[in-house]
């Protein structure tokens, strides 16, 4: 049995940072995923190739953005992204409200994700095992590896990111060929309809789970340019091929649906390899997840859970969302998390980056290897948590612009100006005193 500490509760100390290569791999594998390509082959049936494109193209520059504001954030500190959302605006209750958001969407992924598992198990084995039964099996399996901790991690990743990247370029060669992309652009989609700016919000909805909890990989890294390397290589080189690639595929064969790609274009064993590919991706939603309750429930009670025990709970109920039928949500699950949950990173990275509320406390209590202690840390930062409700709000009844960019700047706005007001009243509240 591997034993790791994977300090939820603590700073990565700098002796136990790893190599650039052990943190991008597994966020590449975050990143070139099943259900990456599941996002893109929505959009190749969806829409038009265009606007398909064009939403990659814009969501993936925001998600470079906030994703590299973060990463550097959890690097420097060392310190998984709810943990560190404490000192950014959101107090110990509050970052215990964004560790329960963060549990919750990853559960989300975590079923979807063991749904096509299940799904592609059963359809390989020839429906002998029946989906509900494949569902709990691949779900334990999953749930027992990601008990093992961060190291299993990138064991298993560096096997199955390999393995996925070589499936997709091989689907990718086998149906593209003979077809350009003139000849796929008059293709007409076949899916529900979707705008340009709903097909933006559901790609920033598949990756913006992933842009929130970056800190929890890159408090592993050594420096900056690593973090930097780690971003490009899994947005660039791995999220943008695979979505591409999905989309030209969908369009190319006509439907979304993963199961029906892979079996249509290598049989029974792309569908085995798609079950194993799906390891690298939900390891991760499931170790997240479980930081993100230990978090959550450290921060409400000051009751410290064991990582072992939470994260095979979590597992236990990513497994029964499978068994209910997520993945028949899977386009309603995106747009929500992509108004939901840029509000809560745009206010993290407009308190650590623009009103430095708490920098000076993170730096002095840097240098001696620990965290601010409890009189140095907000109970609960009720600015913070009603611009994240105000931005999600905009984001959802605005029928203007791109919901997910709305949500994103309405709360980074209305917070700071909710603090430069408090803070103005303070000083003049502290100057009448004075006189």
């Amino acid at each position: 049995m591997i034993k790791t500490e994977d300090y939820p509760l603590s700073r990565v100390p700098q002796d136990k940072k790893v190599s650039f290569f052990s943190v991008a791999i597994v966020y590449m594998g975050a990143l070139t995923s099943l259900d990456q390509f599941m996002l893109g082959a929505v959009l190749g049936n969806s829409m038009t190739l265009t606007d398909a494109f064009t939403a990659l193209f814009v969501a993936s520059l925001i998600f470079c953005v906030v994703t590299y504001g973060l990463g550097i954030a959890g690097m420097r500190e060392g310190i998984s992204g709810s943990l560190l959302a404490r000192w950014c605006g959101f107090g110990r209750l509050g970052a215990a409200l964004v560790g329960l958001v963060v549990a919750v969407s990853l559960l989300g992924w975590f079923g979807i994700q063991n749904a096509i598992f299940a799904k592609s198990l059963d359809f390989a084995l020839g429906h002998k095992l029946g989906f509900n039964t494949a569902a709990i099996l691949s779900g334990g399996l999953l749930t027992i590896l990601v008990a093992f901790g961060f190291k299993a991690l990138r064991i298993a990743a560096r096997v199955s990111v390999p393995i996925f990247i070589l499936l997709v370029a091989y689907i990718s060669f086998k149906i593209l060929t003979g077809n350009n992309v003139p000849d796929i652009n008059q293709l007409t989609a076949v899916g529900d309809t979707l705008s340009t700016g709903e097909g933006i919000t559901i790609v920033m909805g598949g990756a913006i789970m992933a842009s929130l909890v970056t800190p929890d990989l890159t408090r592993y890294s050594k420096n900056d340019k690593h973090v930097l390397g780690v971003i490009f290589i899994g947005i660039i080189v791995g999220k943008c091929t695979v979505n591409g690639l999905a989309i030209l595929i969908a369009k190319t064969l006509g439907t979304a649906d993963v199961v029906s790609i892979m079996s249509q274009a290598v049989g029974i064993t792309g569908l085995l390899v798609v079950v194993f590919s799906t390891l690298k991706v939900n390891d991760l939603n499931l170790y997240c997840s479980s930081l993100g309750i230990v978090n959550a429930v450290e921060g409400l009670t000051g009751k410290k859970l064991k990582y072992l025990s939470t994260t095979l709970v979590i597992g236990g109920l990513g497994t029964t969302l499978s068994v209910l039928g997520i993945l028949d949500r899977f386009v309603d699950f995106l747009t929500v998390l992509g108004v939901v949950l840029p509000p809560i990173i745009g206010i993290m990275l407009t308190d650590y980056y623009v009103l430095r509320s708490h920098r000076k406390i993170l730096d002095m209590s840097r240098l001696e290897g620990k965290l601010p202690d409890e009189t140095q840390t907000p109970v609960i930062g009720w600015l913070a948590i009603i611009s994240s409700i105000v931005g999600s709000i905009v984001g959802v009844v605005t029928e203007w612009g791109i919901p997910t960019i709305n949500s994103l700047l309405a709360a980074s706005l209305i917070y700071w100006l909710f603090k430069v007001a408090v803070n103005r009243n303070q000083k003049l509240v502290g100057s009448e005193k004075a006189i």
